[in-house]
């Protein structure tokens, strides 16, 4: 079943389509622009590997269009302005004008980075998300955050540029390794917090009783798999679409990253994969939540029991307090220096706030391992 979801944007609403073996007709689900003739299209090996960039690249030759490919390196290593600079240089190449477009084919890294390009290159064109993996399909490739990142911080470089059109064909998720699929569970989970209750009834039915070190196929079914992308899709349309610009409820999507991405700097974003890091962030704002008397207790255990179940870590890795710190307080969330976090009233009732510096500490020393 194919569902199209729009992000309903005033002045430029989008489709994310969600199904299975849509490749092969993917200018019907997202048409180009008007007038585009050329496309620019990004890429990384392993999507090469996998057959998926031959299968888009044989539905753009049915629309007519010209196309190069440009592969960048895998990983986070990858959002690097030396790397932006071949994507331009690609572009002007070409050469794309103004009504032409990228095609962003891959994970969160591939999304972030081709999305800059795009919404640079020219004073900006139209970009294409088609992601490949779990977590660009239910976050990084929908509500047009894209950026590099700097030694200081993750996406510290960016630009608001939402796409034309977000194609997430859910077959490609059976290419992928067991840890990437997983990783991408550290997003699913987040819905199911701060909005979706049902994520998480579904989430935990099916894990009862699974190992969370086995495979992780061995329990997340296809069905399963394709009803949590649609509902993850969902939550993360609506938001963009009632706050593109994040000045209010989409700061609520942060849910663990505050942390999360501290962890992922400090560990030269090659250690921890994105996913992972929210899940540690994840425990330490329910934690967070918790101590402020705001958090449940008992929706302290069942985020940490379902992180834990479907194989995510539940701890992070020891890290120098004062670098942490200072990673925190240049997050985008931060504000003139105060760090602030994403915490629940409940399951579905996220708050934004400011704790004492102490009363993090504390959380942080629990689940530093």
């Amino acid at each position: 079943m194919t569902t199209v979801v729009q992000v309903a944007l005033a002045d430029r609403p989008y489709p994310v389509v969600v199904g299975r073996g849509l490749f092969g007709d993917a200018p019907a689900h997202l048409p180009l622009p008007a007038g585009a003739r050329r496309v620019l299209v990004v890429s990384q090996g392993p999507i090469v590997a996998a057959g998926h960039l031959d299968r888009v690249e044989a539905a753009l030759d049915g629309a007519g269009l010209v196309h190069e490919r440009v592969l960048v390196p895998d990983g986070e290593a990858a959002k690097h302005v030396e790397v932006l600079a071949t994507l331009w240089d690609a572009c002007a190449a070409l050469p794309l004008e103004r009504g032409d477009a990228v095609v962003a084919v891959g994970g969160g890294v591939v999304g972030d980075l081709a999305g800059f390009a795009a919404a640079t290159y020219n004073r900006g064109i139209a970009v294409l998300q088609v992601p490949t993996t779990l977590l660009a399909q239910v976050d990084a490739a929908i509500g047009g955050k894209t950026g590099i990142n700097l030694a200081a911080g993750k996406n510290l470089v960016g630009a608001f540029h939402q796409p034309v059109g977000v194609l997430c064909d859910v077959a490609t998720l059976a290419t992928v390794s067991d840890r990437v699929l997983r990783e991408g569970l550290g997003e699913v989970v987040k819905y199911g917090l701060i909005r979706d209750a049902a994520v998480m009834e579904l989430l935990e039915a099916a894990v009862d009783g699974a190992d969370p070190h086995g495979p992780v196929r061995a329990w997340l079914t296809d069905d399963l798999l394709e009803e949590l992308v649609r509902r993850s899709v969902a939550v993360k349309a609506a938001v963009v679409a009632a706050d593109e610009r994040e000045a209010g409820e989409r700061a609520f999507l942060n849910l663990g990253h505050t942390y999360g991405h501290a962890v992922e700097a400090l560990t030269g974003y090659a250690e921890v994969l994105h996913g992972e890091a929210v899940a540690i962030g994840t425990v330490v704002a329910l934690r967070v939540g918790a101590a402020l008397g705001r958090t449940p207790d008992d929706v302290v255990a069942r985020g940490e029991a379902l992180l834990a179940a479907v194989g995510l870590p539940t701890v992070g890795p020891r890290l120098d307090r004062e670098a942490v710190w200072r990673v925190m307080a240049r997050d985008k969330k931060a504000a003139g220096g105060d760090v602030r976090f994403v915490v629940l009233d409940d399951v579905a009732a996220p708050v934004l706030v400011t704790p004492e510096r102490a009363i993090v500490d504390a959380v942080l020393d629990e689940v530093a391992a």
